[in-house]
């Protein structure tokens, strides 16, 4: 039982603070720091994510106004708006990434069994961005148009458990495919992507990889089908084909046969072709896996709604990304809570009870098990249904 340790106390317990403290070194976090150190820095601001704080200030009047409470829930620096903005305007933001990735390094073994409605054995990532609208007098570095400001999360999420494996925070004006040409490709993963990635020259990139793609066609694309396959239509499927690329430009850059699906979502009542190299799946595993890209989508809504990454505690490129990836270190270690106790919760609502009770010196588990199931009790006698 930690019935005498705050919640926040027990939350940080899952962090690996011996990794954090190499990423602090690694950047030299704590040159001529004196007192607010890098995990007062990051503790300060995944306080602000789990509590929805809308400011500096806001951090500042919460934080002190449990100030009696803040030792022992792993905060040694008195807790200020200025420092915390001059920490999050100077200290480097690598360091943050990188701890953010030793998080997910511990949470994608934990879903390593998750299934996303696809049987595969193979690793499957989604790759899309995400546009976050600024103040162009604000944040001139992020210019995206002649009147507005931007910045983009390019994002490949492990499908299995949602996972943002990579995520590169640039000005709203960068294309998605400079993001596509930077990753470093996994033989035999499957990599999913909506139509504004389709480059045939980085396709055959990821094919010469021994990697997979499954991508959707744009309409006008120019082909001569080689073969056929017959297809279940009560399935959703109407066709199943092996095709040539006939383009000037797309033939020289792809020169070897794709495999053409298309399929009708019954649910959307949507038409969707999609473009794959690999030619030993069935067809409608296919259409499956490139409908389980919206799995990104709900993970950038996910974000956008439950966690400060809309509004910024600070205007430089660095603040920006520092809190980008203290939002996205929040996020992760949400997930692995979840598994690691077994909670048979959604994410959201589990943040939705941390925020509540964060200074509470009650167990953790306990309070997560149980909170919400006596209101439901209560509910059911006391309470009115709207739908009988």
């Amino acid at each position: 039982m930690n019935s005498g340790r705050t919640i926040f106390a027990q939350l940080m317990d899952f962090l690996p603070l011996h990794e954090f403290r190499k990423c602090v070194r690694r950047y030299r976090g704590h040159h001529k720091v004196q007192s607010f150190t890098c995990l007062d820095q990051f503790l300060s601001m995944a306080f602000a994510q789990l509590t929805f704080r809308e400011s500096l200030r806001d951090i500042e009047t919460c934080l002190r106004a449990m100030g009696h409470k803040l030792y022992h829930s792993g905060f040694r620096g008195r807790v200020s708006r200025s420092t915390l903005a001059d920490a999050n305007g100077r200290r480097d933001w690598r360091i943050f990434e990188d701890f953010a990735h030793v998080l997910i390094s511990i949470a994608r073994p934990l879903y390593a069994g998750e299934s996303f409605g696809v049987e595969l054995d193979h690793a499957a990532y989604a790759i899309d961005s995400s546009t976050i609208d600024l103040c162009l007098s604000l944040f001139p570095w992020a210019r995206f148009r002649k009147h507005k400001a931007a910045v983009k999360l390019h994002t490949l999420l492990d499908l299995r458990g949602s996972i943002p494996c990579i995520v590169r925070v640039t000005d709203g004006k960068t294309h998605d495919l400079d993001f596509l040409d930077s990753l470093v490709l996994e033989p035999g993963a499957f990599y999913i992507m909506d139509r504004g990635y389709i480059d045939f020259e980085q396709l055959y990139r990821i094919h010469h990889s021994r990697a997979f793609f499954v991508i959707r066609s744009k309409r006008n694309l120019a082909y001569t089908r080689l073969s056929y396959s017959a297809v279940d239509k009560s399935t959703g499927l109407r066709s199943d084909q092996i095709i040539r690329l006939t383009g000037p430009r797309t033939s020289r850059l792809y020169p070897v046969p794709l495999r053409r699906v298309h399929y009708f979502d019954a649910e959307s009542g949507n038409r969707i072709v999609v473009l794959t190299n690999h030619f030993h799946l069935p067809a409608l595993t296919v259409a499956q896996l490139y409908k389980a890209r919206w799995r990104i989508e709900l993970f950038f809504k996910w974000l956008k709604q439950h966690l400060r990454i809309k509004a910024f505690f600070g205007t430089s490129p660095n603040a920006v990304k520092t809190q980008v990836w203290i939002a996205i270190s929040v996020y992760v270690l949400l997930a692995i809570i979840k598994k690691e106790l077994r909670l048979d919760r959604a994410l959201s609502e589990i943040l939705q009870i941390i925020s509540i009770s964060l200074f509470e010196k009650t167990d953790m588990y306990h309070t997560l098990t149980t909170l919400g199931l006596q209101n439901e009790k209560l509910g059911s006698h006391n309470q009115l249904s709207l739908f009988d």
